[in-house]
């Protein structure tokens, strides 16, 4: 092949991407790694993983830190508790390769145009986590765990992960929209997805 016939195939191929990527919290593609009890679907968010499949975006699956950290059975947390130094630096060390590819796609013309997260996840919360000033210690020495439970709160904040995730991506003057899923009620997060895909909002 000549090197014009090269030029002509290399531009061909480039023709079929959009460059047009998405980061999604790692639960969306695999609910198996939420904390047992918590899974809305069997596999992964249908809707919203058919939504980016039509737009012909690419998709960055981001890692579990939860898992990571505590594996498959652990209890359900709060912000609180995933707030500690040693936390923060693992989310920071999972997420420094995923920033290492997002610098080098925007390098190269590519478009990183959003990241998704899970609203109520103390660690992937974007507008929403669950928060509490009670929760934790030996359960065993509570007669009644409600109000325990009872203390567990949303509030209007990120999680952990997304806060770190923010942070470091500013640290190297890259802003990328973030989006949520609100499991109890995903059609309305994918509605307002695609809005924010097509640039309604």
């Amino acid at each position: 092949m000549t090197n014009n016939g090269l030029i002509w195939l290399l531009g061909l191929i480039c023709l079929y991407r959009n460059k047009k990527i998405i980061l999604i919290s790692h639960c969306l593609l695999n609910v198996n790694a939420k904390v047992n009890g918590l899974a809305k679907y069997k596999g992964v968010q249908n809707e919203l993983i058919k939504l980016l499949i039509d737009q012909g975006i690419g998709i960055i699956q981001l890692p579990c830190p939860e898992m990571g950290c505590a594996g498959i059975r652990r209890w359900g947390q709060v912000k609180e508790q995933l707030d500690t130094p040693y936390f923060i630096k693992y989310c920071n060390e999972i997420f420094t390769p995923i920033l290492d590819q997002v610098i080098d796609y925007q390098k190269n013309g590519y478009k990183v145009i959003a990241i998704i997260g899970v609203d109520g996840s103390p660690s992937c919360g974007v507008g929403q986590t669950c928060s509490s000033e009670k929760w934790g210690g030996e359960l065993a020495n509570y007669q009644n765990t409600e109000e325990i439970k009872n203390d567990i709160k949303m509030v209007n904040e990120s999680g952990i992960f997304m806060e770190q995730i923010k942070r470091l991506l500013e640290d190297n003057h890259l802003y990328i929209p973030m989006l949520s899923v609100e499991e109890d009620n995903p059609a309305n997060s994918v509605v307002n997805i695609q809005r924010f895909l097509k640039g309604e909002i």
